[in-house]
């Protein structure tokens, strides 16, 4: 009896602890917040790089409006759709992939790629070859031919006489490549990389010796050979090679070598995915910032999911909505300058100016560029430019002249010049407003302002739906603990 009362005190102390070391800061819709999710979530989004640094007190409403959406979009199932699971899954594993290799796995492929090396290097070692190229085609004439053997044994002979190599090569070689650097490949090379008649009749050069004409197919070469080494011990290139196979995603594919083998250990009793949520939940259970970081993911989806439907979408494709709050508003649109509302244009013929205007005069503003494009511009016939628009001074060079009377910025119509100059004769036509006359005037900060109102009533309607408390004492220790 004394045992069991000892174990229990044992088990009781432990959950103690527990709660004691990572106590509930707020439950929001039933589910408990630890203070340490709390933390990761303040202490990520008011670093030092964050200008408008929140304080705690500050931050709390934030994150429980977070979490409100977060619960909302859970209710409504966003997580059970399968391009959620697919966008989470592809998250989640770029973080958890990197964890399933070491440096040591990374350099146990690098000496697999040097002894492949070093086995096809062989006994023959490397080289670094220059050479003077005359080209010669596959489907040259015997005339052009001959030509190009006249012009190979001109430079040998020269180059025998004494000529300089290098500067030979920058003058005649067809290897452009190569013949800035006086002939020189870029690279050591080893055998099997390059074509088989150069390869041999470089291979059995020495040092500073010079070949014949050869005869490859791709013309004729003369070799100067430049080095000979054999392959440097593997700690010489080490770093090297670990650089070009990490640039080549090898960490990826080791850890997908690893999923496979585990799949296949378990006889089809797991699939790829099963082996990344195992792998990802021991991540999570073992290190909280992992834990915290995938949950980011997860809720940071489901909330742009949500968000996206009930405030951005329905903001932006609200057209009653959006003339309704901009009538209710549209003191806060006031300009401080004129605007013309209307088109800049440019037509070829003097007869368009008119039809033009003709053509859009009593269309509603928002159909006027479907209506000129399909009625000036079919197809690949254009016979207007035109920039349609709300206008302020300075946007367009044309309106400054026409409308506003000022003069173009310097330089202000230069980089149309060239475009324009079969188009010589310019037009305006629209109205001069003095304050938005319709929403579309402005669309981009009402469509802004109509979706932070979404924004704010969808919160407030949270707000009522779901429970939420905060343990202030908690909130107090926030950064506070050791």
């Amino acid at each position: 009896m004394r045992k069991v009362v000892l174990f229990l005190a044992l088990v009781l102390s432990t959950v103690v602890f527990a709660q004691t070391s990572d106590p509930v800061i707020m439950t929001i819709n039933g589910v408990p917040v630890p203070r340490s999710e709390f933390e990761y979530s303040y202490n990520k989004n008011n670093g030092a790089d964050v200008i408008d640094k929140k304080s705690v007190d500050e931050y709390v409403d934030l994150f429980i409006n977070y979490k409100l959406k977060v619960a909302a979009a859970l209710d409504a199932h966003y997580d059970t759709l399968s391009s959620f699971k697919q966008e989470y899954a592809m998250y989640r594993d770029q973080q958890v992939r990197p964890t399933m290799v070491t440096d040591t796995d990374v350099l146990v492929e690098a000496k697999k790629v040097y002894e492949r090396a070093k086995e096809q290097i062989g006994s023959r070692g490397l080289i670094l070859p220059a050479h003077i190229l005359i080209r010669v085609s596959t489907k040259a004439t015997q005339a052009e031919q001959d030509k190009a053997k006249q012009r190979i044994d001109s430079v040998y002979k020269a180059l025998r006489g004494g000529a300089d190599f290098a500067e030979m090569a920058k003058k005649v070689s067809d290897d452009k490549q190569t013949a800035v650097n006086g002939g020189k490949l870029p690279y050591w090379i080893g055998p099997n990389q390059t074509l088989k008649e150069f390869e041999d009749a470089a291979y059995a050069l020495q040092k500073d010796e010079m070949s014949e004409p050869v005869l490859s197919p791709v013309g004729w070469h003369v070799i100067l050979m430049k080095g000979r080494k054999q392959l440097e011990p593997f700690d010489s290139l080490k770093a090297q090679i670990v650089k070009s196979i990490e640039q080549q995603g090898i960490r990826d594919q080791i850890a997908q070598q690893r999923v496979k083998n585990e799949v296949e250990a378990s006889s089809g009793a797991l699939t790829s995915q099963q082996v990344m949520d195992r792998r990802a939940d021991s991540l999570a259970a073992a290190d909280p910032e992992m834990k915290y970081l995938m949950k980011e993911y997860h809720d940071g989806l489901l909330l742009y999911e949500i968000s996206k439907q009930v405030v951005w979408d329905k903001g932006s494709s609200d057209e009653a909505g959006l003339q309704a709050y901009f009538k209710d508003h549209q003191k806060d649109y006031a300009w401080s300058e004129p605007r013309y509302k209307g088109i800049a244009y440019h037509v070829k013929d003097k007869a368009d100016v008119k039809a033009v205007k003709k053509c859009v005069k009593k269309l509603p503003f928002d159909q006027w560029a479907d209506k000129l494009r399909s009625t000036f511009n079919p197809d690949s016939v254009v016979r207007i430019r035109v920039e349609i628009g709300v206008f302020k001074p300075g946007d367009n060079a044309l309106v400054d002249t026409e409308v506003f009377k000022t003069a173009p910025k310097k330089g202000a119509d230069d980089k149309q010049a060239a475009v324009l100059k079969d188009y010589p004769i310019s037009a305006v036509y629209g109205k001069k407003l003095k304050r938005p006359e319709h929403y579309n005037d402005v669309r981009g900060q009402v469509v802004a302002d109509y979706q932070d109102m979404l924004e704010k009533a969808w919160v407030y309607d949270l707000r009522q739906k779901y429970t939420f408390t905060v343990n202030k004492d908690v909130l107090k220790t926030v950064n506070k603990h050791q």
